[in-house]
């Protein structure tokens, strides 16, 4: 595997425009949408970065353009230093793409053979080939249905399938767009510990999904999109600030207490069985949560202490709001 010196991906003033045209007689008026709008990012290598928007938001289209399956209208775009379009043979054996409502196995063929022609078509050595895809089996839990036709699987046994086969060829850069798309609770959670696995391996991973749970377990950082055009990129706990997004301390006391109005820069949401257990919301930019505890084990002794951070859906939502 060739490794990138600087940026796994580099795009600058990026955009793609289509044209729609209007209902009506033969002489349709049409219109240009922007799908990607003036964005520009860069991702070092080793880099979770989750990128999440609402539909229509211009995510699968960026994603597009960054495979070289789309030629942008204007600006720069760089992937693992090459050009996607012009280079896009070269780019297909340095990227592992998985897309959550397109297959890349043969359909009527056994799992198994779609990862060995995957193997012959990267001209893997036989001696790399078994060893990853032994990893991505054992890991992934596919042994039990390696011999079955790829149209008989599950969705959640298929999505596991096109997790491995991205992965097979050992990609320097993981693409994902909506890879839990549909996935039950089980499934879902095998692929997030297969792929945390991989970044801890050094892949850099971009995932594009509305399984927010997604983004908050792997990511290490949030490029959000919103009609075509970037509105954050940063990490979580940044986004929670901009948006003014509360932590929540959750005390329980020896012996009940009175109500925690009064408790220095933090407001009490709830009180439960008589005092014995109190909600303490409080802004992380404005006070500490060491200092929130120091306040209130002053008040009376603490039996127990629970911090709930943010629910990413709020915050997420509470961006979109704020436009």
């Amino acid at each position: 595997m060739t490794t990138s010196v600087g940026p796994i991906i580099e795009v600058a003033g990026l955009r793609r425009e289509f044209t729609i045209r209007e209902p009506g007689g033969l002489r349709r008026a049409s219109r240009i949408l922007a799908a990607v709008d003036d964005i520009t990012f860069s991702v070092a290598p080793g880099e979770c970065i989750g990128y999440i928007g609402a539909n229509g938001a211009g995510k699968s289209t960026m994603i597009k353009m960054l495979c070289g399956i789309l030629t942008p209208t204007d600006g720069r775009v760089r992937v693992c230093a090459l050009d996607p379009v012009p280079q896009r043979s070269a780019l297909a054996r340095r990227i592992g793409v998985v897309f959550g409502q397109r297959s890349q196995l043969w359909w009527d063929l056994p799992l198994i053979e779609s990862f060995r022609i995957l193997g012959a078509i990267h001209r893997i050595g036989q001696a790399q080939f078994d060893l990853r895809l032994t990893e991505c089996v054992d890991v992934l839990e596919l042994s039990e249905f390696l011999g079955t036709p790829v149209r008989q699987l599950s969705l959640g046994q298929r999505m596991r399938g096109e997790i491995a086969a991205a992965l097979v060829h050992s990609p320097e850069l993981l693409v994902l767009d909506e890879p839990t798309i549909g996935l039950d609770i089980l499934s879902r959670e095998r692929v997030r510990t297969f792929l945390a696995k991989q970044i801890e391996q050094g892949v850099t991973v971009l995932l594009a999904t509305h399984d927010l749970p997604d983004v908050e377990r792997l990511c290490s950082r949030l490029l959000v999109v919103d009609r075509g055009r970037l509105v954050f990129d940063g990490t979580l706990p940044d986004l929670s600030r901009r948006v003014g997004a509360e932590r929540v301390l959750v005390v329980d006391f020896h012996a009940p207490q009175p109500p925690l109005d009064d408790v220095f820069r933090t407001s009490l949401r709830l009180v439960e069985a008589d005092g014995l257990r109190q909600h303490l919301a409080f802004l992380g930019d404005e006070v500490s949560a060491a200092d929130v505890v120091a306040a209130v084990s002053a008040r009376a002794a603490i039996r127990d202490l629970t911090m709930r951070e943010p629910d990413i859906n709020e915050v997420v939502r509470a961006l979109y709001e704020s436009r």
